[in-house]
């Protein structure tokens, strides 16, 4: 295993020769005179530590500090100084320092500092190449879009993505909301800062400010300690506010302050902080709807809808169909730990003829379903659910045939539909009510209001 590599970056040679003495049993070590001559050597060779004196000709160390931490991995930089100054030394740390030592050196505490910040190099090169796998997800290579409508989207998050334009995602749930707005973040400048997604539905009403923004120790009777909201984790990075539809409006007017001034206050508090954060948010509810009845604020939509994104339903990009299929037929295989299967052609046009009401999620299940249940390599109509297999069959449903004979009255017929949509949205998503809803294109809390109103008991886990 190779030894981590260390720069020293002194103009003295004396204080070269000694840190190389000190340090090179145990690591690489490369040495500079100056500013530029050590980012001759980070051009050309990857760095874990540095070692920085503060006085140097020409550049000072601040302002080489400065520079090595915009590069992008930054090696750990400790500051070397001949005279313990703490205004400087909260600068260093400001400017990104891991540390600093002092002329002249303990050397059991310069070894002890450069093994700290070797393992936080370490650290942070994993959490780099992990931003790098999973941005590479998200590239547009590999998101699926043949059909004329999706491609034309990917070409708007391409020129979109490298500003910090908001960015405002409509369509049906289940449509992959999300995954263009990470790709709008992993292809943009942002992409190795934080990306914080926060579904505003899951969270309740009376909780999501204080998630959002934070609070302060004594704010509410639970606050103990100070927490940190989700828009001080997403400075200099993205926040993705999912469902941002259902967020109450006064917590909407604060969300239009972060996005005019950049800054908010945490619950309990009385000071403003300053964040830069991208926001990108989604829904699957109608807007207008909502600012016509006063449920959505008009300021908040057109902050929002700087840039918009509308991802139409798979119904009508059925082209995306069968390389979805593709795409998650491999997929399950490697997740789940089984041989590739296929489907035969007859089954592929059920598929492809089916209405797809929960969109691409809804899809992913279907084919986790047949593949987890048949026997078969080549999997047939029969290894589909019975209302895709048999869609003629379920083309006229019973509460409707009995209030077209006279027998039920229309308001009954239509809890009995619901009864029987809510049932087997329950059972596709092996009864997670949250998945159910997202099948049904709802919200957990309408869900169970409806399941209350029509008598239904959870029967799975949640029971």
């Amino acid at each position: 295993m190779p030894k981590p590599r260390v720069l020293i970056v002194d103009d003295e040679p004396s204080v070269r020769q000694s840190l190389t003495l000190i340090l090179k049993d145990q690591y690489e070590v490369l040495a500079a005179a100056t500013g530029q001559g050590a980012f001759d050597v980070l051009t050309t060779t990857p760095v874990d530590v540095v070692l920085l004196d503060i006085l140097l000709p020409g550049m000072d160390g601040l302002e080489v500090l400065e520079k090595i931490k915009q590069r992008v991995p930054s090696p750990q930089v400790i500051m070397l100084t001949a005279t313990k100054t703490v205004k400087t030394a909260v600068r260093a740390m400001k400017l990104g320092a891991f540390d600093y030592v002092t002329k002249p050196f303990d050397v059991e505490e310069l070894l002890l500092l450069v093994e700290r910040a070797v393992q936080s190099a370490a650290l942070v090169q994993e959490v780099e190449h992990l931003r790098a796998e999973v941005g590479q997800r998200y590239s547009f290579e590999n998101i699926i879009a043949r059909s004329p409508k999706m491609q034309e989207i990917l070409r708007t998050v391409a020129r979109v993505a490298p500003l910090k334009t908001t960015v405002l995602i409509t369509g049906e749930s289940g449509t992959g909301k999300e995954l263009i707005a990470k790709a709008l973040h992993y292809h943009s400048p942002r992409a190795h800062r934080p990306l914080v997604t926060l579904n505003c539905a899951a969270i309740p009403e009376n909780l999501l400010e204080s998630e959002l923004f934070g609070h302060e120790r004594g704010a509410f009777t639970d606050a103990h300690a100070r927490k940190l909201g989700q828009f001080e984790f997403a400075d200099q990075g993205t926040i993705f506010l999912d469902e941002i539809g259902e967020m109450h409006p006064s917590i909407q007017a604060k969300i239009l302050r972060v996005l005019e001034q950049g800054e908010f206050i945490r619950v309990g508090g009385n000071q403003p902080i300053r964040v830069d954060v991208r926001v990108i948010a989604a829904t699957n509810r109608d807007l207008h709807e909502g600012m016509r009845e006063g449920r959505f604020r008009l300021d908040l939509y057109y902050r929002l809808n700087v840039v918009s994104i509308h991802i139409p339903p798979l119904r009508e990009r059925r082209e995306d169909i069968v390389p979805l299929v593709q795409h998650f037929l491999a997929l399950k295989s490697r997740e789940l730990g089984i041989p590739e299967k296929t489907f035969s052609n007859e089954a592929l046009d059920l598929l492809l003829g089916y209405s797809w009401p929960g969109n691409v999620r809804e899809l992913e299940n279907v084919v986790e379903r047949a593949m987890v249940l048949s026997p078969h390599r080549i999997m047939e109509p029969s290894d589909l659910p019975e209302y895709i297999a048999n869609p003629r069959q379920t083309q006229f449903h019973p509460a409707q045939q009995s209030v077209l004979r006279g027998e039920t009255r229309l308001s009954e017929a239509v809890d009995q539909f619901e009864q029987e949509l809510i049932r087997r949205a329950l059972e596709q998503a092996q009864y997670n009510q949250t998945r159910a809803a997202e099948i049904l294109g709802t919200t957990r809390r309408i869900l169970k209001y409806k399941m209350d109103k029509l008598g239904i008991r959870p029967e799975g886990p949640e029971a």
